[in-house]
């Protein structure tokens, strides 16, 4: 079984719209604008790049980042790698960033079960919160920005479901203030 890792920059009251930028949210690009930079605090998205497999989206960050991910040189392994994005609506895919499209969390299932390497879920807020509410996701990768944002989308459900235990697997505090936070979620 393939391992799920949902990866996120958030702030330390959970709120993860917008971290570099979106249109339409108040506090858009909090990652850049409000934390000094700390190249040693994004070491892990480049890790996370060697070690994954397959990248997953949810439709909202998929069509935000087809235009734009394909250009940027950071993102090359992302670009050569296998992509999917979970949606209801989606007709097809973008010819510039192509992707395979699932219709729900039960074929998101599916694709765990198959062979190959850990799948990794960018953004994709409301996507993270249902895998997780079905007992999908294995690891959390957390960027933890020390910001109260107050509105915005979350990175957790508020769902009334039974505890989610998770296992500290690596953190690591840098200068700036930001926290990384490694977590296995314990099935």
């Amino acid at each position: 079984m393939r391992t799920l890792i949902v990866t996120a920059f958030v702030s330390l009251d959970g709120v993860m719209e917008a971290p570099g930028g979106e249109a339409g949210y108040r506090n858009s690009g909090w990652t850049f604008k409000d934390v000094e930079f700390d190249p040693a605090a994004y070491e892990i998205k480049g890790r996370e790049q060697q070690e994954t497999a397959a990248l997953l989206l949810g439709r909202t960050s998929y069509e935000a980042f087809a235009p734009v991910w394909p250009t940027m040189n950071e993102f090359a392994e992302y670009n050569a790698m296998p992509r999917y994005v979970v949606s209801t609506t989606l007709e097809s895919d973008d010819a510039r960033w192509p992707a395979t499209i699932l219709r729900s969390v039960d074929d998101v299932a599916a694709l765990k079960d198959t062979e190959g390497g850990p799948i990794a879920v960018h953004g994709s807020a409301t996507l993270g919160r249902s895998l997780a509410d079905a007992g999908l996701v294995d690891r959390y990768h957390l960027l933890v920005f020390p910001l109260l944002l107050g509105a915005g989308k979350r990175l957790f459900s508020d769902a009334d479901k039974d505890t989610t235990k998770l296992k500290l697997v690596e953190h690591e505090a840098y200068g700036n203030g930001i926290t990384k936070q490694v977590f296995d979620v314990v099935h």
